[in-house]
């Protein structure tokens, strides 16, 4: 979009509220610059939807561009299920305007003919997921920015199969979208259209999430947990589900547990991120609480603490939380007899340990781009196939197929029944991890997250991906990079051989080089979010769990290796 003042001026006519307009002139007349990140470009779809800053603008979330997806989304269910009744679910999170704007959409949708469920209040995004299959609806739309800071709202698009739109059908519809202009949207609502849905929805998801996450481990009368939902949405099902489970000493960080889109008590949402957890983990130390689980604010990522050897409070990563419930998962599948049709699932950038352990159970294991999406997609393309579980280094996680998104509803109930169990066999959540890495090898993984803001930071992105992938190291810590992977192209080189490969995933701005000794560097741009994150992952034998500490420093000496040479530290 080259002329970004001639876009901002065309939102100067009637269609458009006064109080935009006024806020428009204001800055055509003040502030070119911050006109400019306005209007230079239309909001895109990334790999979770459509994600950005509130506010006026063609590159902003707002009642405008959000009313235009939603037309164009409803003329393309239109098309698609011409003749049929069609029917869509909308739940919403904590964030400013986020029930103002799932009201926009809601009588947007109604405008063009069809019905929504919209929920009474606040739900969690794998609550929505669950919804789309119970109601039987066409699609999904859940208002929500996930971790990300005050400023920022979203919208997400799920399917009839309950998972995010995939390739080809979001290019499908962003074509809608874009062939319309702003006056196509029709905002008359037809209230008769619009049902607002809660407790009926709300326990058939509990229970169905009790039924996948609730494997009556022992120890739970004994067990503490402290949880936070930090100022979110888990706040609506996660209590519930693990007094149901049979939890009966569930801390919950009150300061933390008002729904609150201001996020007042922490820098970031984020439970990938300790400070987060901090409130939590403080509270856990005074009561002498197992675990700690803290939560995004839609309650699709889970943050988990627990002790360490030395009795401290210690955050585990999504990489160590995911390998331990994957193993539990087919530790149970195993005491049932493996049928041959499983399948566990992880992302590129996440361990490669998941493929180890898959390996190590005889169970076929998949890998997909990053964004939760693409593992929702593997279930509805093999139908044939059971999927036991699988998640991401993100802090995500999915327990069977009921919900086909990350889910840290289940996932913290699954958590606390592996913790549970531990403790009351002589063991421990931590030592459980340990085990698993004398078991399939010790993989240590670290993230490098680079944040580049505006239009220049764009471009900073860019260039900072192309160098990597023009400027190829010959070698990483010592050990020569054998095989260079390009998802751009979809091809891998053996650039010791010369040998190339097809990859059969779709394509993306991904670079991974991997190493004569299995280490694995990956970069690539975040769908969501003015970030470039660079993934490192390490590796090597652990022959007894007595010398953990001993090896984990030696990983991580050669992770600061890594960081140091690729100037990322």
């Amino acid at each position: 979009m080259d002329n970004f003042l001639d876009t901002a001026k065309s939102w100067m006519t009637d269609f458009f509220d006064p109080a935009i307009k006024k806020e428009i002139q204001h800055l055509i007349e003040n502030d070119t610059d911050e006109l400019k990140d306005r209007f230079y470009k239309n909001m895109e779809f990334g790999t979770g939807g459509m994600r950005g800053v509130m506010g006026v603008g063609t590159n902003r979330i707002n009642k405008y561009t959000l009313g235009k997806s939603t037309q164009g989304l409803s003329n393309y269910l239109n098309k698609t299920y011409a003749g049929e009744d069609i029917k869509v679910v909308i739940a919403f999170d904590c964030r400013h305007n986020s029930d103002t704007l799932a009201r926009t959409v809601a009588e947007v949708f109604s405008a063009n003919g069809i019905k929504v469920f919209l929920f009474s209040e606040l739900r969690t995004t794998p609550e929505l997921s669950f919804a789309v299959r119970h109601l039987n609806c066409h699609a999904g739309i859940v208002l929500t920015a996930s971790h990300n800071p005050p400023e920022y709202n979203g919208y997400k698009v799920y399917w009839t199969d309950g998972g995010q739109i995939v390739p080809p059908q979001d290019g499908e519809i962003i074509s809608e979208i874009n062939s319309l202009s702003v006056e196509d949207i029709k905002f008359q609502s037809n209230d008769d259209l619009i049902e607002v849905i809660d407790k009926e929805v709300d326990e058939a998801f509990i229970e169905a999430s009790v039924a996948n996450g609730n494997f009556s481990a022992a120890g739970k009368d004994d067990f503490k947990i402290a949880f936070t939902s930090l100022h979110g949405t888990s706040i609506t099902a996660i209590p519930e589900v693990l007094k149901r489970a049979g939890y009966k000493n569930v801390t919950i960080i009150e300061e933390q547990a008002k729904p609150d889109g201001n996020f007042p008590t922490v820098k970031s949402p984020n439970p990938e991120e300790s400070e987060a957890l901090s409130m939590a983990v403080k509270k856990a130390e005074e009561i002498g609480a197992d675990m700690v689980v803290g939560t995004d604010p839609d309650s699709d990522r889970l943050g988990i603490a627990v002790r360490n050897l030395d009795g401290e409070m210690e955050i585990v990563n999504g990489n160590q939380a995911m390998v331990l419930m994957t193993k539990f998962l087919l530790e149970k599948r195993k005491e049932k007899g493996f049928k041959g049709n499983e399948f566990i699932a992880t992302t590129i950038v996440s361990t490669p340990m998941m493929e180890a352990m898959a390996k190590a159970y005889g169970v076929e294991f998949k890998t997909a781009l990053t964004g939760f999406k693409w593992i929702g997609k593997m279930i509805k393309d093999f139908p044939e196939s059971d999927f036991i579980g699988g998640g991401e280094e993100s802090f995500g996680y999915m327990v069977g197929d009921f919900v086909r998104d990350k889910d840290a509803v289940t996932s913290t109930l699954l958590a606390c029944e592996i913790a549970a169990q531990a403790k009351a066999n002589g063991s421990s959540f931590y030592k459980d991890l340990i085990d698993c890495y004398v078991d399939y090898g010790f993989y240590k993984e670290h993230l490098v997250s680079i944040t580049k803001k505006g239009i220049s930071g764009a471009e900073e992105i860019k260039q900072m991906l192309k160098d990597f992938k023009e400027n190829p190291v010959s070698s990483v810590a010592g050990s020569k990079v054998k095989w260079i992977e390009d998802y751009n192209t979809s091809t891998a080189k053996n650039v010791l051989t010369g040998e190339e490969k097809a990859i059969n995933i779709p394509k993306s701005n991904v670079l991974i080089y991997e190493t004569e000794d299995g280490t694995r560097v990956a970069a690539r741009p975040s769908g969501t979010e003015p970030k470039v994150k660079f993934y490192i992952s390490t590796n090597t034998n652990l022959d007894m769990a007595s010398n953990y500490k001993a090896v984990a420093a030696t990983l991580d000496a050669k992770i600061e290796r890594i960081l140091s040479e690729l100037k990322l530290s």
